[in-house]
């Protein structure tokens, strides 16, 4: 007999996996053995003290399992979820990620805010810095963007950088985007990105995390969480990242887990490239527009994604690292000569291009380029970069 009340039988079930996932010293991967050893997770708290330390578990874990004490924490924990908004999902939920479920540690249940369906979607994972460059924020918000206007999901650690660019781009599309919390999904971190969560949630996404309610912001639970993000996905797309990063930690799970890899190239002499050009070395797909991504999703994907059209990236169609399409031939010459993440003298302009242009030429071209967005005087006015 269960030691739960006899409520109805799925969420008999659901209080059995969150009574799991809060037992001391057991974790996703004891968890789940235990209950295939016994099989089932009501099983697990039928066993005896015995029993349970006959599987080889920790002794203060069979404690608790025997005794009742996880069952009351899960108890405890549901109630608070239903106060909060918190829907709590298990690895039997038709609600739980599928492709979660194929790594060799899946969390035995999910938090999550937001619409639980979209966590069945297509998904692709982007990581990076938490210091990006210009142009690696513009390149993680852009792809961001214009793969979400085809209709995938963007996922993500909602961390500052790279992380909070992907998210913005998804919004930008008025897609759907889902944050992978290190903490519980009531604790917003970092607090400047609150009102970002209140818009992935407005538009139909999600904040999810296997960390139970009230979870604070510990360094070691965000590495744990790197593996959601690519079990979750497709693939994993990294725009900037150093050599020793957290980013590598989600890279190198998405390979042990059998997801793609994709890289955006950056500066040779910029250590935030490092991460995405060993990928590149090491086969990683090189990414430059969103076509490179789609063009390996596979064929089931691709016809499933019916995306709808999106004003907001109207760049989709056509994208492309070098927007100077229908520039005329002055001004697509000067933006070719600037660079994203490097303001360029004014004199160095005129100096480069004094056998092609006038003075007053380029002053002329800068200013219609300023005024169209394409470029930015840096303080001074004696600098100016793309943008």
């Amino acid at each position: 007999m269960s030691i739960f009340a006899p409520a109805s039988p799925n969420a008999t079930h659901l209080l059995e996996w969150l009574a799991l996932s809060l037992t001391t010293g057991l974790g996703p991967t004891r968890g789940r053995k235990l209950v295939e050893h016994f099989g089932s997770p009501a099983a697990v708290f039928r066993a005896s003290l015995t029993e349970l330390e006959g599987t080889g578990i920790q002794a203060t874990s069979a404690q608790s399992i025997a005794t009742g004490k996880s069952a009351e924490l899960a108890r405890e924990e549901i109630a608070r979820a239903a106060g909060e908004g918190v829907v709590v999902i298990s690895m039997d939920d038709p609600s739980y990620p599928s492709r979660l479920k194929e790594i060799y540690d899946p969390p035995l249940v999910l938090y999550v805010r937001g619409d639980a369906e979209v966590l069945t979607r297509p998904c692709l994972a982007m990581v990076g810095t938490r210091h990006p460059t210009p142009y690696g924020s513009g390149m993680a918000e852009r792809l961001a963007c214009d793969l979400a206007a085809q209709g995938l999901v963007i996922i993500s650690g909602m961390a500052r950088g790279v992380d909070t660019a992907a998210h913005r781009g998804a919004i930008a599309a008025k897609g759907k985007t889902i944050a992978v919390f290190g903490t519980g999904v009531d604790v917003v971190y970092p607090k400047e990105n609150s009102r970002l969560s209140e818009q992935i949630l407005a538009l139909g996404g999600a904040l999810i995390s296997e960390f139970h309610l009230g979870t604070f912001a510990a360094p070691q639970n965000f590495p744990i969480r790197n593996r959601i993000l690519s079990g979750m996905s497709l693939g994993v797309l990294v725009v900037e990242a150093a050599e020793y990063s957290g980013t590598r930690i989600t890279a190198r799970c998405a390979l042990e887990q059998n997801r793609d890899v994709f890289a955006v190239p950056g500066n040779v002499t910029n250590k935030n490239s490092w991460g995405p050009n060993t990928l590149i070395k090491q086969g990683a797909k090189l990414v430059a527009t969103w076509e490179d991504v789609w063009e390996d999703l596979p064929p089931e994907v691709k016809l499933a994604l019916t995306p709808p059209p999106s004003p907001e990236s109207g760049s989709a169609s056509s994208a492309s690292l070098f927007p100077d399409e229908g520039l005329p031939p002055h001004e697509k010459r000067i933006l070719s000569l600037l660079k994203a993440d490097e303001a360029t003298h004014i004199d160095e302009l005129v100096e480069r291009l004094e056998t092609e242009m006038s003075s007053s030429e380029i002053f002329a071209a800068l200013f219609e380029l300023e005024l169209t967005g394409k470029v930015r005087q840096m303080p001074g006015k004696n600098f100016v970069k793309s943008f």
